[in-house]
């Protein structure tokens, strides 16, 4: 229950008005004392210290004096974000509150936060070279998490309200391996290491992310009906055992791919070069994964391994360096060049929609078709050429 106080500043007549809140911790069991000062009726008193008494019944008690923009993000992240979203969505807002935002904004009280400063931030973002959606994404943790500390009635207004990314995306030249350069690539791989080799060429035969290519079990795959079901992704980095599989980049994600008789093959072949190394190693094959891409005894084959292979190859093969991910765009590429709809790719590819498929590959189909069009200019030009 509020206690009202009426009191005087010093050398002044007029009266003022303090409400004093008793309250007990419902964690600590201890008793707390909340106070504020200014009113200038009983009544304005009164009426503040009913509207305190129930954000702290709410549990919504903030002690505005001490709470840092730091400090609210970090228990937003604990509290709202740790275990209800995906686990890489959970590591973006992690690596933007402690890379930029904190950094930048230091030891600014949450209520001090205005929505001029907030721009200013974003423009040195900006001003430091980052691409226009890198700020965007730091946006999107901004904007989260400000609009929850409006739902919990701590501040009023979000400050990230109405801000502008400036700036232009420039969209990144696709890479990948160009058709004619596959088989000098996939050779090279094979001379290097059998695993790799085979790790790769599933990529550019499937168009598989590498996480679920590497999550891939043996229960995953149909060899009969010649189909492999991709529903989660390997974390090359777990903390914990139990985080090595995760969920896919989002539920479009998860699909079922139908695989070429030769791919089918390769499989079958790989079935029996596993089972002779379980045989061989006994207890110390890691049965318990049941991977298909794997190290010799079964354990994950680790990311900068995998990195370092390809860099390899691609310098024996005599091509230029690229990403691992460039072998999806590579399957993506040869799809287009053997005539397949931007439908059927988003669904291989596992796309959240047909609008980001279009959106990566238009301009490769472009040139495609362009190609098909000076083929058939050229064979039409000999077909009715007049003697």
């Amino acid at each position: 229950m509020a206690s009202i106080r009426k009191y005087k500043k010093n050398g002044e007549k007029k009266a003022y008005y303090e409400y004093r809140i008793r309250y007990k911790d419902p964690i600590t069991h201890e008793y707390k004392e909340k106070s504020k000062r200014g009113f200038i009726s009983s009544i304005e008193a009164q009426i503040a210290a009913a509207e305190e008494e129930k954000r702290i019944l709410e549990g919504f008690e903030v002690n505005e004096k001490v709470y840092t923009l730091q400090s609210f993000l970090t228990n937003w992240l604990m509290e709202y974000k740790h275990g209800s979203v995906r686990k890489n969505t959970y590591l973006v807002h992690e690596r933007n509150i402690q890379n930029h935002i904190v950094p930048y904004f230091q030891n600014l009280l949450l209520k001090d936060l205005k929505p001029i400063m907030y721009q200013k931030f974003l423009n040195h973002l900006t001003d430091k070279g980052y691409s226009k959606r890198t700020v965007e994404i730091v946006h999107g943790t901004m904007y989260n998490a400000m609009s929850k500390a409006v739902i919990l009635d701590i501040l009023q207004k979000n400050p990230c309200l109405g801000a502008t990314v400036k700036g232009t995306e420039k969209k990144k030249e696709i890479e990948f391996i160009d058709s004619a350069d596959i088989p000098v690539f996939l050779q090279a791989a094979y001379q290097d290491n059998y695993l790799y080799w085979l790790f790769f060429m599933l990529l550019i035969e499937t168009g598989m992310r590498k996480g679920e290519a590497a999550a891939l079990q043996w229960t995953d795959i149909d060899l009969k009906r010649k189909t492999i079901s991709i529903n989660k992704t390997l974390d090359f980095d777990p903390k914990e055992d139990e985080e090595l599989f995760g969920d896919t980049k989002t539920h479009k994600s998860k699909r079922i791919i139908t695989i070429s008789q030769s791919l089918t093959n390769t499989l079958q072949f790989h079935l029996k070069y596993q089972n002779q190394n379980k045989l061989a190693l006994k207890d110390f094959y890691n049965h318990d994964l049941n991977l298909v891409l794997c190290r010799n005894d079964g354990n994950v084959m680790p990311k900068s391994t995998l990195f370092n292979s390809f860099a390899r190859i691609l310098k024996k093969a005599g091509l230029p360096q690229l990403s691992i991910h460039s072998l999806r765009h590579t399957h993506a590429v040869l799809l287009l060049e053997s005539g397949a709809d931007m439908k059927y790719i988003q669904e291989r590819l596992g796309h959240g929609s047909m609008g980001i498929t279009a959106d990566v590959y238009s301009h490769i189909s472009k040139k495609l078709e362009q190609g098909n069009l000076k083929r058939y200019e050229d064979y039409s030009e000999q077909l009715f050429k007049r003697e």
